[in-house]
């Protein structure tokens, strides 16, 4: 081997290793951005139950969210991992900060799942109508919230959609819907109970809960599919 052998050979071992650096970065940034553990996930809450659609989408398939049977198992979950796999992996980040109290104002209807496209549209795929999966509910439950980050809440409001609204057809709309409780104050805690009431609803309806924290102006909005046996 001549001396320009030898030094071609250096030449190319010093242009391969960058690569091998770049591509191995490139794999840990990936597997990074899939982790359900990173960004907002740790940072805030949601409602875990009745799930919130993304929380759900998360809870059934995060740890197997590349399996195609999810099209037709939960197409639901399966067009909203499509859409924005974070959506999934930061489930408890639906939040806006500055509202004021003026939720009819940022939020405009046909967005209320979304929190009115917050975070660059991020959770814009729970606004899509079709048929989420639902949890069997009695007239008489109780509503969870959990709390990651002990935020405490000024309140919550707990909305229920109208019976004869469909949100497997229909976008839903502040008109859609109708005021259960407005709560107290909640300390800082992990979860935040509401016992909810309902009366002559059947079949197929969204919990609308909304959180407002108490460290600061931000407010989080939450969709539940429920079924009224």
């Amino acid at each position: 081997m001549t001396w320009h052998d030898h030094a071609n050979d250096r030449v190319e071992n010093r242009s391969k290793f960058p690569r091998w650096v770049v591509r191995l970065g490139l794999l840990a940034v990936t597997l990074l951005c899939l982790s359900p553990w990173t960004g907002t996930a740790s940072a805030h809450g949601s409602v875990v139950d009745p799930a919130s659609r993304n929380y759900g989408c998360w809870q059934r398939w995060g740890s197997d969210f590349q399996n195609p049977a999810m099209q037709q198992q939960d197409p639901m979950c399966w067009q909203a991992w499509q859409h924005n796999p974070n959506a999934m992996w930061n489930w408890n980040g639906l939040y806006r900060n500055g509202a004021a109290g003026n939720f009819q104002a940022v939020v405009p209807d046909g967005q209320l799942c979304s929190a009115g496209r917050t975070e660059s549209g991020r959770y814009n795929s729970m606004d899509t109508v079709g048929a989420w999966k639902t949890k069997d509910v009695s007239s008489n439950f109780t509503l969870n919230l959990n709390d990651q980050a002990r935020h405490g809440a000024d309140y919550l409001l707990v909305y229920v959609s109208r019976q004869g609204v469909n949100p497997v057809t229909q976008p839903l709309r502040w008109s859609d819907m109708q005021l259960l409780t407005k709560t107290g104050r909640y300390a800082p805690g992990d979860t935040y109970k509401v016992n909810l009431s309902t009366s002559g609803l059947t079949g197929h309806h969204v919990v609308y809960t909304i959180w407002q924290a108490s460290h600061m102006d931000q407010t989080f909005f939450f969709c539940s599919d429920v079924n009224f046996r």
